[in-house]
Order: C-alpha cells, then structure tokens, then sequence
C-alpha cells in the first residue's frame, strides 16, 4: 500500500503492541506549538515492537519518504534501534535521525546509537525537538549534536491525548500523567535527578480524562511516580473515576469495565483517600506500592526515605479494607544488602500479603547516583542492557544467579495466581523466602530451564517436589494441586492428576484468569517506568 509522504516520522519500538508511547505523542501534540504553524501536518507517529524485524521496520520508515527521523530510545529498546539507526544511516545518510528519551539522556559519549545519529536531545524533549525540526526543515542549521532539552512550565506544554486513536482506546493500555518529577532520592532511579514534582493544571488534565472516558477509554496508567503526594488533587482523581461507575441512583456498581492503575508512596495513606478507595469494586483499581528495602541501613545509604511502620500499616490496610489489587516491589542487589537482610525483608512483606510481589534485580540506570556506590561495593553490572547487576561485596555471582531464577520462577508459580492452594504446602512454616528458594534451587536442577513450562509440566514439577523432596502426602499435595489446575479452567491432563480429574474442565475460570492477569502484567510492564 503506498503510503503518504511525511517530512518527520516520530517512532520507537514499545515492549509490546499494548503498551502506546505517551512521549510520543507529547511530542505530536507540540509540533506546532512549539515548531510553528503547519509542523504537525508534516508528522506521521509509528509505532513498533522489539520483537520486529530492524529491516522490516526501516522499509516502514522509509517509506513515508521522511526528511527527519526521531526515535524514542529507552532501555528495553536501544539494543534494536541501535540496528535500526545502522541501517537507516547506511541506506540514507541525508536522512537526519534525532534520538531521545531517557536511555540516551546521559553518557551520550560512550553510546553506539548517539555516535550513528545526527542529534541527541537530552531530557525533556516537548519544547527542543519541534525547534530542532523547524531549524532542519528550513535553517538556520543547528550546530550542536547533542542538545539539552528545554523545560519549560507545564502550562505550556500540549496535552497529548487526543492523540490516542480509537484503536488505542480500544486494545491499548492508555498512560496518562497528572504530575512529572518526583521529590525523592532513591539512587537507583532517574527520578532522582528530578529535585521535585510539578503538577500539570488539574481543570485541564481532568478535562483530558473525561474527553479520553466519553470516547470510550477504560483502561488508565498513571506514570506519576507519587501519586498520593498532594491528597487534594488526589481526592478529585480517585472520585472522578469513582463517578463513572454509580449507577443513575448514586450507587458504586459491583463491577466495572474501568482500571487504573496508580504508583503510590508507600508510607502515606490519607484517610481521605482511604475512603475512597474502599468504594471500587473488585478488579477496578491497582496499586504499585514501591517498598524495595525494608532494610533501614540501605534505605539511608540509597537516600531512601520509608518508614516502614507506616509502610506496612498502609499495606495491610490496603490487602484488608479494600478490594484493590496490590503490586509490591522489592529490589535485590541494593548496596550493602545481604542475602539475609533481603530475606528477612521477604518475609516481612509476604506477610502482609500483597496480591503480587514483584521481585527485581537491581539495575545500573544511566545516569543514576547508584553508581556512587560502585567502588566501595564492589559493583559490578552487565555492560550492555539491561545493566542489570552481577555480583557485588556482599552477594557473589553464584548467588545473584540463584536469586535472578528465583525471580522467574515466582512470577510463574505465585504471581500467576494459579498455585493458591498449592503455595500454602510449598511456603507453610520458616522463612517464605528460603523455602521458594529451596523450590527454586530444585526446579533449576531439575530442569535447567527458566522459561517454557507448560501448566501441566508445573503441576507434576511441584506434586513431585513436596511429595519427594519435602516428604508431604500424595493425597494431601495432590487435593490441592487439584483445586488449583480446577480453579485455573486448563484442559490439560497432569499425571499426577489423570486418575482425579473429570473429562473436561471448564473454559470460564481459564479465560477470567488469563484476562485478569494480562491486565496486571501489561499494567506493571517489566518493572521498568514509562519516561514520557
């Protein structure tokens, strides 16, 4: 199909075809805002997938016969825009690329993909690259390569979203923002380096929400990364959602066809809040509530301020008092902590029994103080993404290979929600932490596979552990591994449950499961934040 011709192309590659650039689309909605009149027009958005092929994608680019090229560049993609700025620079030199985005925003110097491309924006790039394509398209040209993006005040910068298409609204995850920035420290993230959070007009932005709602808009990330840190401005929030599921006689509705998605601060719960967030149903609301160390000494060393009393309150408040789904995540590899200390922090978070536990491995992001902490640690990270860490002075190598599977294998047997019955046996009594790892240890000799495990293969995986490793009942493992493959709705046929099982199990609870895990997964990505 011929396509039309375009002067600038705004594209990256997303994770997966759910996930829809908010950056982007800031970027769409201020061409001409900020690059004149007629800009926009001129400016075709593409979106893509890592799993792509980088050939299959520059004849797409190419196509629109484009005079510029921006590409959103962030960790879990500069690997393959690499190749595709290769290419691009081989097959048309006089194209000019422009990169940006959070990956390419420090050491710019030492990056592959900033040595292939013309220019560099660093930061914020609302305001800098419609100027920058202004000045390509039509003079005087820029002289530096590598340019700092401008910040300007969020009252001029164009909200992007109408920019979301019907077919976005229809199949994809919509990030949205009410605030940028972020007033903590923790050294392992980029929003360190923020100093503070800037709120956008909240008239205007809930403006947006309702014009995104009317045009049928259900599913809502906010990238905010405090959420709860004005509890006004969060109040109105939470009620606007709250509004659209009463029914004409005022009352919440038992269920909904809403989700948002909200990063809170763990340690502050206003009672305001509280009580709103008591009203949504089951399976309307979902909360990431960042804990990452409980471990006062590495909390301090990271510039971490928690306190954890109050953490733990709020989540148990949260598990307890309202139907929200709670997402919990801790970080290994924090400098200065131990496999003990990590443990003990484990257990005391599985406690409070959080829906899910997403357990990450440190990662170097560029630019993050983290670094500081290189040489007295002993850090040592891969050198190419995800620049996750390796080994440091108080976890070896050995060690923090044992603790990566362990974190591949919780995702598919706790956090996919298909073991409930069968995780009281494998974590009953001790350490929830040493006892998974033990669970963890035994499938990696096992198997030698981390990935690829059929539900079936799982259930007998599991049956034979407790029932010859720990030495429990067969009748006892074998009732509530058969709750769980019932509950679940797969069709398959686990030996340890031929003799137990009826002919055919039912489709429902299955396609529930799987609906309601895609939701939580596609919300959460990969632990990695969406940088607009």
């Amino acid at each position: 199909m011929l396509r039309p011709t375009r002067s600038i192309v705004l594209a990256t590659l997303n994770a997966k075809y759910i996930h829809a650039s908010l950056g982007l689309r800031y970027l769409l909605a201020n061409m001409d805002v900020h690059g004149g009149a007629g800009l926009k027009a001129q400016t075709q958005l593409c979106e893509f997938v890592i799993a792509q092929r980088p050939l299959q994608i520059v004849e797409e680019l190419l196509a629109f016969e484009p005079r510029i090229i921006g590409l959103g560049v962030y960790i879990w993609n500069v690997v393959e825009t690499t190749q595709v700025v290769a290419l691009l620079k081989a097959l048309r030199p006089d194209i000019k690329v422009v990169l940006g985005g959070p990956e390419v925003s420090f050491e710019t110097e030492i990056q592959d993909i900033c040595r292939l491309a013309d220019h560099v924006i660093t930061g914020w790039g609302d305001v800098s690259f419609p100027k920058l394509c202004r000045a390509l398209l039509d003079g005087p040209q820029p002289l530096m390569k590598v340019i700092t993006g401008e910040q300007p005040a969020l009252d001029a910068i164009a909200l992007p979203y109408n920019e979301y298409t019907p077919e976005d609204l229809a199949k994809r995850l919509l990030y949205v923002e009410a605030s940028r920035g972020c007033p903590f420290k923790c050294e392992f993230c980029l929003s360190s380096l923020d100093k503070t959070a800037w709120a956008f007009d909240l008239d205007a932005f809930m403006a947006e929400m309702e014009a995104l709602y009317q045009r049928g808009a259900r599913n809502f990330k906010f990238v905010d990364r405090t959420f709860n840190l004005k509890v006004d401005c969060s109040v109105r929030i939470l009620q606007f959602f709250l509004d659209r599921m009463k029914d004409e006689e005022g009352r919440t509705a038992s269920a909904s066809d809403l989700f948002i998605h909200f990063e809170v601060v763990p340690d502050s719960l206003h009672d305001k809040l509280k009580a709103l967030i008591a009203q949504f149903p089951a399976g309307s609301l979902q909360f990431e509530v960042g804990i990452q160390s409980f471990n006062p000494e590495v909390q301090q060393r990271i510039s971490r301020k928690q306190d954890n009393t109050k953490t733990a309150d709020n989540l148990r408040w949260l598990v307890t008092h309202s139907k929200a789904h709670v997402h919990a995540d801790l970080i290994f590899g924090l400098p200065g902590e131990t496999l003990d200390s990590f443990a003990e922090g484990f257990d005391r978070l599985y406690g409070l029994a959080p829906h899910e536990i997403q357990f990450g491995i440190l990662k170097r992001l560029r630019g993050t103080p983290i670094t500081r902490h290189t040489s007295d640690y002993a850090m040592v990270y891969e050198p190419q993404t995800p620049y996750t860490i390796l080994q440091n002075s108080n976890v070896d190598f050995a060690t923090m290979q044992r603790i990566k599977r362990f974190a591949r294998y919780w995702d598919l047997v706790v956090n996919s929600g298909r073991f409930s019955s069968g995780l009281k046996l494998l974590l009953s009594g001790g350490s929830a932490f040493h006892h998974f790892l033990n669970v963890s240890d035994w499938l990696w000799q096992t198997t030698g596979k981390t990935h690829e495990f059929a539900q079936e293969k799982l259930v007998d995986l599991l049956h034979h552990y407790l029932t010859e490793t720990r030495g429990m009942g067969s009748a006892q493992v074998q009732a509530a591994l058969l709750k769980d493959y019932l509950a679940s709705g797969a069709r398959g046929r686990p030996q340890c449950l031929t003799a137990l099982l009826p002919g055919q199990a039912p489709a429902k609870a299955a396609k529930h499961l799987a609906q309601r895990q895609a939701r939580h997964g596609a919300a959460k990505g990969d632990a990695l934040k969406i940088e607009a």
